[in-house]
Formats: C-alpha cells, sequence, structure tokens
C-alpha cells in the first residue's frame, strides 16, 4: 500500500507545537472589521489550540 500523502490545505492551516498539539489561527478576521471592536480584533490575530476531538484527524492529515 502506498504512503498517504500530506494534506497541502490543512498543512498551511495548522501547525504543530513542540509537545505534539495542534495549532490554528482564529477565523472571523478577513472581513467586516469595522463592528468590531480593538480588543476582539487584537484577540483574533492569536493563535489556539485545535480542540481535542479534532485533533487527531488533522495529525494524520498533516503529518503524513
Amino acid at each position: 500500500m502506498p504512503k498517504m500523502k500530506t494534506n497541502r490545505s490543512a498543512a498551511k492551516r495548522f501547525r504543530l507545537t513542540a509537545r505534539g498539539k495542534v495549532r490554528r489561527n482564529q477565523a472571523f478576521t478577513r472581513h467586516i472589521l469595522t463592528k468590531k471592536t480593538r480588543k476582539r480584533k487584537r484577540h483574533l490575530r492569536s493563535t489556539t489550540l485545535v480542540a481535542a476531538a479534532d485533533a487527531p484527524r488533522i495529525k494524520r492529515i498533516i503529518s503524513s
């Protein structure tokens, strides 16, 4: 059976931390920014961890 290919679109969206958790960027930062507060936009710039339920699936497709 051939090796599984890395999903390139997912590899560009997710990164692994040193401990093996999956990091992602936050949504809601592309447009309609005038009604969002400065504080909200600033917090949306930071990365967060993927939910524990989704992490195994994402790990499988990005580190193949």
